[in-house]
């Protein structure tokens, strides 16, 4: 016997090590999605940082994919911060990768900031900013930096976050105990446990699609967690692609509550006792063939309700998880007719695992048999298998290399879910042995009816009645029995241990998988790196400067106006910082021959770039003291400039001292 039982083991322990390879290489590149996930800004008309001669009539912005917008997706506001744009962007010429805003007329010159927000097409909420000016760069009230790095309001993004994370752990716990009952443990049904995590997963899945659902608008738009309860915003939200998914997963709860009611209803009734064995003495072929048609025919209801019950709990799970996948990273780019239906399995799979771990969890203490435990154990590895398979095909339509591992966000999240589930893995081998032990004790391995325990004597604890304390003592011991009955055998406590670990492991994985989904591809980071300043990043984050972040250039100009007065002749010290595209600090310093700081009559200073006949910039300065200026430069394009300082120290003495630096 126990050879026997080697020789069935080994087979399971190489299966179990191949699918946990399998999941391994599976997981290293699992979740992410397609290379068009997260919209990105690829052009704007007026270019970005461009400098145009005449004002236009319209700011076009065109995305990598299509976008939503709603009223105030695109703002224009010029140098003192003043909206310019006439509101309600729409698509230009009905393409839906497109936005367009007009201008009002007669707009004066200067910088002219953009701020841009919208939703792209697999539901993430994207934004930006960048400035053009008109006939010459100005100074500006407005930062393009700051609103290049707007972000939803700290509490409103927590909120939806754990939203998001509990509706993914409800929709586990639902469909993952509801198939527990209807493949592994029918009798399950009969127990209140169970019957309580079926109604936590209902509960806490409606609970958080509203939540989600209120939540949708600010944290869209950047705003408070006051207008979560604007309906405006949940009107505007229904009429996006995720607000659809919302309300139609809110209209099948209402069907999964009464396959609920179906479920506890047709499998929760008191099983009826199989038909008696007969006497050795009449057990001819033709009684047991009796008894196999009794036996059949009293199981009959029950099997065709199962088989019911099944078909419409997969039709069910699978309408679910498209509520998601459908407004998520697999319904755009590349193989969408592919890419849906393996996200449905993908999420299905990670139900069916995680949430019949949480139910073996309860229904270890519920008495449990080793058989049904067997059941789920070949359930989990088929889930793992459709995991491995789905997570290589998402991988290879988003991650794009192996350095998007340790280069991005994404892949640095992917790395911590794998370590996650690696764990995951190792706890389910200890789990098996235990498994194995269970099997091997017959006496610990049947199913364990639930007690019934007589209700409490209310006896006094000062009563010497012997009867009364005789009645009492034995309803203790009747209680403490059907405790021990219901699974709190030595090795029922080891299983629960190593699968309780499991269940604290995969909450973490919910929640890195949450964060993942948030996240741009690691292709879609590597595409919007390549795409340098030529757009923000998606997602609100600045684009990338083409100097030094940080870097100030001092530039020391020796003048001489062949004057005679004092600031005739010395050197103009010039500063430029950050040193980079966009707008720059500037700062000119006047010291005569003997160091001393001095003034004159006039002073200009202006920016060229030569090649792209750019220029002249001028820079608006402002006094700060004997010989000293500063002022606010925009820079738009990398190159080498030529900055100019122009010095009158006399009525008819000038000269225009020149000096060239490079950007970018």
């Amino acid at each position: 016997m126990q050879k026997a039982s080697h020789r069935r083991i080994a087979p399971l322990r190489i299966a179990g090590a191949l699918g946990m390879l399998g999941a391994l290489l599976a997981l290293m590149l699992a979740g992410a999605g397609p290379a068009s996930a997260h919209a990105t800004l690829e052009s704007t008309d007026p270019r970005q940082n461009s400098v145009v001669a005449t004002a236009p009539q319209a700011v076009t912005l065109t995305f990598s994919e299509t976008v939503s917008l709603s009223g105030d997706s695109v703002r224009v506001l010029d140098p003192a911060g003043k909206a310019v744009d006439t509101g309600n962007p729409a698509h230009a010429d009905g393409q839906g990768n497109t936005a367009r805003v007009a201008l009002n007329s007669g707009l004066a010159n200067g910088t002219y900031t953009v701020a841009w927000r919208a939703v792209s097409e697999d539901s993430h909420p994207v934004g930006g900013a960048f400035t053009f000016s008109i006939g010459a760069p100005s100074d500006t009230s407005v930062s393009a930096t700051t609103l290049q790095g707007a972000k939803a309001d700290g509490l409103v993004a927590a909120l939806y976050g754990t939203g998001r994370t509990v509706a993914y752990a409800a929709f586990a716990l639902l469909a993952g105990v509801a198939a527990f009952v209807l493949v592994c443990w029918p009798a399950g049904a009969t127990r209140r446990p169970v019957q309580r995590l079926l109604m936590t997963g209902w509960t806490a899945l409606l609970a958080s699609t509203v939540a989600v659902l209120m939540l949708r608008g600010p944290y869209e738009r950047g705003s408070g967690i006051g207008k979560a309860l604007d309906l405006s915003l949940v009107r505007a939200t229904l009429d996006e692609r995720i607000g659809t998914a919302l309300a139609a997963r809110l209209l099948l709860l209402a069907a999964g509550g009464i396959f609920l009611s179906l479920l506890v209803g047709q499998l929760g009734q008191p099983r009826k006792p199989a038909p008696a064995k007969a006497d050795e003495h009449d057990d001819d072929a033709e009684a047991a063939e009796l008894r196999e048609l009794e036996q059949r025919a009293a199981e009959r209801p029950e099997r065709e309700a199962r088989l019911g019950l099944g078909v419409a709990g997969l039709v069910l799970a699978v309408a679910l998880s498209a509520t998601w996948v459908g407004a998520d990273h697999a319904s755009v780019g590349i193989q969408v007719w592919l890419a849906l239906p393996f996200g449905i399995l993908h999420l299905i799979a990670m139900a069916l695992w995680l949430g019949g771990l949480a139910t073996l969890l309860v229904t270890l203490r519920e008495g449990v048999g080793a058989e049904a435990v067997d059941r789920f154990s070949k359930v989990a590895f088929g889930s793992v298998a459709v995991l491995a398979v789905t997570g290589i095909y998402q991988s290879w339509r988003g991650l794009g290399s192996w350095g998007a591992l340790t280069d991005t966000e994404y892949g640095k999240l992917l790395l911590v879910k794998t370590g996650c589930v690696v764990v995951m893995i190792g706890v389910a081998w200890i789990s098996r042995s235990w498994l194995a032990r269970l099997r091997s004790a017959p006496a610990e391995a049947v199913e364990v009816e639930p007690a019934e325990v007589p209700e409490p004597v209310d006896v006094a604890a000062h009563s010497e009645d012997p009867v009364r304390q005789a009645q009492l003592a034995r309803q203790q011991a009747a209680r403490a029995s059907a405790g021990r009955e219901r699974g709190l055998t030595p090795t029922r406590a080891g299983l629960r241990r190593s699968v309780l670990v499991e269940a604290v492991v995969a909450v973490a994985v919910l929640v890195v998988t949450t964060m993942l989904t948030n996240s741009p591809p690691g292709r879609v980071a590597g595409e919007v790196k390549a795409a340098g300043t030529a757009a923000p990043v998606a997602g609100g984050s600045a684009a990338a400067p083409q100097g030094e972040p940080g870097r100030t250039v001092e530039l020391k100009l020796p003048y001489d106006t062949k004057g005679r007065t004092p600031s005739a002749k010395g050197t103009a010290t010039v500063t430029v910082t950050p040193a980079r595209t966009g707008p720059n600090e500037v700062k000119l310093a006047l010291d005569g021959a003997d160091g001393q700081p001095v003034d004159v009559p006039e002073v200009q200073l202006a920016f060229t770039l030569p090649d792209r006949d750019l220029g002249p910039l001028p820079v608006a300065l402002t006094p700060g003291g004997t010989g000293r200026w500063s002022g606010t430069a925009q820079l738009p394009l990398a190159g080498t400039w030529v900055v100019s300082v122009q010095i009158r120290s006399s009525d008819i003495d000038q000269t225009t001292p020149t000096q060239q630096f490079k950007i970018g």
